[in-house]
């Protein structure tokens, strides 16, 4: 355990990634729809797309369930503390 005082900052490079999956995503859906892309690589354009928002999607559901339940624990230890 660290010292009471110290906070730990937690990276927001996870969820910007996501983001940025889920971006790159639809660009790849709004090309598909332009007649620019038809493939990505060896695969379809809509399942390199489908993919990379479903990677985007967890990563940032994953990010801000982790968040919300690392500040749950930090309330109830306040909670305890405040008791004592």
């Amino acid at each position: 355990m660290p010292p009471r005082g110290i906070r730990f900052r937690m990276s927001r490079a996870p969820r910007l990634a996501g983001y940025a999956l889920m971006a790159a995503a639809a660009l790849i859906a709004v090309a598909m729809r332009r007649g620019a892309i038809e493939a990505v690589g060896p695969f379809p354009a809509i399942a390199a797309a489908l993919f990379l928002g479903m990677v985007g999607a967890m990563l940032v559901f994953t990010d801000l369930m982790v968040r919300g339940l690392y500040a749950q624990v930090d309330a109830a230890k306040r909670g305890e503390e405040e008791k004592d």
